[in-house]
């Protein structure tokens, strides 16, 4: 039996990491993408010695239409029916009031979240179309369904997903392509060190006195979500850790 084909971007850490791991011990062959080429090598390198599936590099920029466009375009015959895309490239730059933010940080979030899921998505739903089959997982976040305190533009980000998830499903039902939503409440990754910049010390502050979700649980999720059967959708999934209840409600020392 052929493998089928797993396109995961923001591969190259975290949850995305976590899951290209994951499709691959389960007989996909996976496609990483992100902008840190020498990551996703060290990834490609532990697919290769825990499984038997095949891997390969796509390292451009998301959030750039035009290097998206070409890295999809690039995918030779053996690589580009792709079964499966998982739009895990995301991030959180930043954490104040919206009268305070830093228009870059706006940018970043907007030019990622947002526009690179439209990008990739759009040149990937065509292969699907043509094939009349295909499963796109969009990762949300609990800020999806919920805003929070200084969350402004990421909550703002991340409900547009929502949203584009939901839409993307009513357009592409006619073609056989399946849309689901994966949704994470708190899970440590690199998240709080890139919204703080890179102040590790602050961002440890974030997951101290609480046992968080971790990527290998939203990988797990997302394995259940592919993996269902012709006729099944999972449209929709949130996943919260058990010390929390909503965006800001978090009991710290069980």
């Amino acid at each position: 039996m052929t493998n089928k084909i797993a396109l995961i971007t923001g591969a190259s850490s975290g949850i995305g990491e976590a899951t290209a791991l994951i499709l691959a011990k389960n007989n996909y062959n996976v496609i990483i993408t992100g902008r840190r080429e020498s990551k996703l090598k060290e990834v490609e390198k532990k697919i290769s010695l825990e499984s038997d599936s095949q891997v390969l590099i796509l390292s451009f920029d998301i959030s750039n239409q035009v290097s998206c466009e070409k890295a999809i375009d690039s995918l030779s015959e053996k690589w580009k029916n792709i079964d499966v895309l998982i739009n895990n490239a995301g991030l959180a730059v930043g954490l104040s009031t919206f009268q305070d933010g830093i228009v870059d940080d706006w940018e970043r979030m907007i030019d990622t979240n947002i526009k690179g899921l439209l990008y990739i998505s759009r040149k990937v739903s065509e292969i699907m179309i043509a094939r009349k089959t295909g499963h796109i997982v969009n990762i949300g976040s609990i800020a999806g369904k919920e805003v929070y305190p200084n969350g402004n533009i990421y909550c703002a980000t991340k409900h547009a997903v929502e949203a584009l998830t939901k839409a993307m499903r009513i357009d592409l039902l006619p073609h056989g392509i399946k849309v689901s939503g994966v949704c994470p409440g708190m899970v440590e990754t690199e998240f709080s060190v890139v919204r703080f910049k890179g102040d590790e010390e602050k961002a440890s502050k974030v997951y101290q006195g609480l046992t968080p979700l971790y990527a290998e649980d939203i990988a797990e999720v997302i394995l259940f979500v592919v993996s269902r059967p012709p006729h099944v959708n999972i449209n929709d999934i949130l996943v919260m850790p058990t010390i929390q209840a909503s965006s800001t409600v978090v009991f710290r020392g069980l």
